[in-house]
């Protein structure tokens, strides 16, 4: 570890906090970008948001042991809370959105990713772990870029309205054809 001031403890909550909602919005990032990608099919949105779920999975297999040499909770149970909030969200209210929206839903969590790694960056800076802050250095060096690019792909989004309309789960995209039709 290359801390070289003891925490104390509101700081130890504070790291212990920041770890968790980083392995829980990189757990997000991951799974949910993925599915949001499979649902946006071959386009230039879905592209863009399989470079953020990969990138997302190359820290998850590094932040165990980042965790553990910089004397930071390893949390399973960030994890969980990530994948469940990506289990809610696809079973619950993706079905009541359009596929824009839960696009930029999705943005909006990258975005959040950003803010949880700057956080993080300045408390290892404040109590000089020089390694934790490298590590944020980079993956903020590598994550911006990748969240700039799902910004830049929102304009797809107005380029193709009849998508952007389209409900982000196919089974209500056809439950809304078949209300249309029926009042008609």
């Amino acid at each position: 570890m290359s801390q070289i001031q003891p925490l104390t403890p509101s700081q130890r909550t504070l790291l212990d906090n920041l770890t968790r909602e980083l392995f829980q919005t990189e757990t997000s990032a991951f799974k949910h970008c993925n599915r949001e990608a499979d649902r946006l099919g071959d386009t230039p949105p879905a592209l863009a948001l399989r470079n953020v779920s990969a990138h997302a999975k190359v820290i998850l297999e590094a932040l165990p042991d980042l965790a553990r040499r910089n004397d930071m909770v390893v949390s399973k149970g960030g994890m969980v809370v990530g994948e469940l909030f990506s289990q809610l969200r696809d079973k619950m209210a993706d079905m009541l959105i359009d596929s824009e929206r839960s696009y930029r839903g999705t943005l909006l969590g990258a975005r959040h990713g950003i803010d949880v790694v700057r956080l993080l960056q300045r408390f290892a800076n404040a109590v000089a772990n020089v390694e934790l802050a490298q590590f944020c250095t980079s993956w903020l060096e590598q994550r911006v870029v990748l969240v700039q690019q799902l910004e830049e792909e929102l304009r797809w989004f107005a380029e193709h309205a009849d998508e952007a309309v389209k409900f982000a789960r196919p089974l209500v995209s056809s439950l809304r054809a078949q209300t249309r039709s029926g009042s008609a």
